[in-house]
Order: C-alpha cells, then structure tokens, then sequence
C-alpha cells in the first residue's frame, strides 16, 4: 500500500471517530433539552426511547475510546473499524429521523455485534504487536541502555558494575518476560470484563425500562377492570331495582282479583238464609 495513501486513510478514520463523538454529543443535548427534568415524566415522554437509544451509543463509545484511542494517541495505529463508525452514523441519523422508533436492543443489535467483534479482534491480534512498538515495554532493553552511564565514570569499578549487569541480564530477562506475560493476560482479562460489565449493565437498563412498560400496563388493566366492576354493580342494582317493580305490579293485581271473588262469596252467604226461608214458606 502507498504509504501517503495509508497516512491519508488513517487520518480519515480517526478524524471519522472524532467527529462521530461530536455528533452523538449534540444529538444528545438535543433530545435532553426537550425532556422533562423528572424521572417518572421522562419515562411517558415521547422521546423516551430517543434518549435510551443515545445512552446506549454512549456506552458503546466510551469502549470503544478505551479499547483503541490509547494506542491512537501514541501514534501505534488508526481507528481501525470503519463500519463501526458507519453503523454509528446510521443509528444516529435513524434516531433523528423518526419520531417513534423501535426499542433500543432492536436498533443496536448489528452496532452490538460488529463493535464487540472488532474490540475482541484487536485485543488478541492487533494489541500484542502494538505493545511491543511502545516505547519502554522493553525491559532489557533499558538496562542495556542504562550501561554506558556507569562506563562514562573512570576506574575499575564501571568495568566491575557493566560486567555485573550483563552478568545478571539473562535471568532477569526470563522474569521480565513472564511478568509481561501475566501483564497482558491481566490487561486483556480486564478489558474483556470492563466489556462484560458494560453490556450486563445495557441489559438491567433494558430489562428495567421492559419492567416499566409492564407496569404501567398493569397499572392501565387495573384501572380498565375497576371500570368494569363499577359498570357491573350498577347493572346489579338496575336489575334488582326492575325485579322489586315488577313482583309489586304482580301482587298489587292479585289483591284486586281477589277482592271481587271474596265479595261475591259473601253476597252468596247472605242470599242462602233468605233462599231458605222462601223455601219454607212455599212449603
């Protein structure tokens, strides 16, 4: 590859992750601007999901500054994922674009992948080689460095110190060189849980906002069947009002049909003595 090429490319990416953080931030000050400043407001905020979305691709930054901005600044290597940047873009310009977007595991689900995927590729290939380019990560190396200031002293004893040193530099090299191997294995197990605790840490936000939601419509279903008992109760007490009218009609009129049958009776009861005494006469 041109070397000019390579610098022109390099740069590119680094200025690309750069300017991907400016745009986040002034994405995010935008949305915080029209939240409310309460918590239990937010939540039932139409930007709600805006802004989880951005805190996500917060998290997903600050990784990714940790993981390859330190070897940046030393001038090791570029922001070496590309698509990374591009599928930060994309989420970004997705959120701004839509008023209702999907939820936040859904719409980080490709940045997740190919982020994690490309952190987890330069912590085991691309970082050892770059360690041993760092000024300094040769220990051996500094102490040959530091021989000829004994040397510059005149006197048997430079010579006796020099001889000593490089007498004493090949065990120390094999420690020093079990000590950078622990030392990586330290540094990548670290980088690897900061990566663990940072995704578990997404996932409580999720399940937590996800708890929300269920409440708030537990919340709704309650009040939706507290409605519905009222409504029953009073079709309850309609119908019990009905039945009490109608059983009163009922026995209203069967007082007034019995009225008359009992006069009737008693008209007859009165006519039979009479009946009898004509009878008697006739007799």
């Amino acid at each position: 590859v041109c070397k000019r090429m390579d610098l022109v490319c390099q740069r590119m990416l680094n200025q690309g992750f750069l300017k991907v953080e400016r745009y986040h931030n002034l994405c995010q000050k935008q949305v915080k601007a029209q939240l409310p400043r309460r918590e239990s407001e937010r939540r039932n905020h139409s930007l709600a999901r805006h802004a989880d979305i951005l805190a996500a691709v917060e998290t997903r930054l600050s990784l990714l500054n940790m993981t390859f901005m330190k070897y940046v600044d030393s001038n090791l290597c570029c922001f070496i994922p590309g698509k990374v940047i591009d599928e930060i873009y994309r989420v970004l310009r997705y959120v701004n674009s839509t008023r209702a977007p999907q939820r936040a595991h859904e719409v980080l689900q490709e940045l997740r992948d190919i982020s994690s995927m490309a952190m987890e590729y330069f912590d085991e290939k691309i970082v050892p080689i770059l360690k041993r380019k760092m000024p300094g990560s040769d220990v051996s190396g500094r102490l040959i460095g530091t021989a000829p200031v004994f040397s510059e002293v005149p006197g048997p004893s430079a010579a006796l110190t020099t001889m000593q040193l490089f007498s004493k530099q090949n065990p120390s090299r094999q420690e020093v060189t079990k000590l950078q191997q622990q030392i990586r294995a330290n540094g990548t197990g670290l980088t690897s849980l900061k990566r663990e605790i940072s995704e578990l840490r997404i996932k409580v936000q999720e399940q937590q906002k996800q708890l929300q939601d269920q409440d708030q419509k537990l919340l709704e279903q309650t009040q939706i069947i507290g409605e519905q008992n009222a409504r029953l109760a009073e079709l309850e007490r309609k119908l019990r009002d009905v039945t009490e009218s109608t059983v009163g009609n009922s026995s209203g009129s069967g007082s007034n049909e019995q009225s008359p049958r009992k006069r009737r009776k008693t008209v007859e009861s009165t006519d039979c003595p009479r009946k009898s005494k004509r009878l008697r006469n006739r007799k």
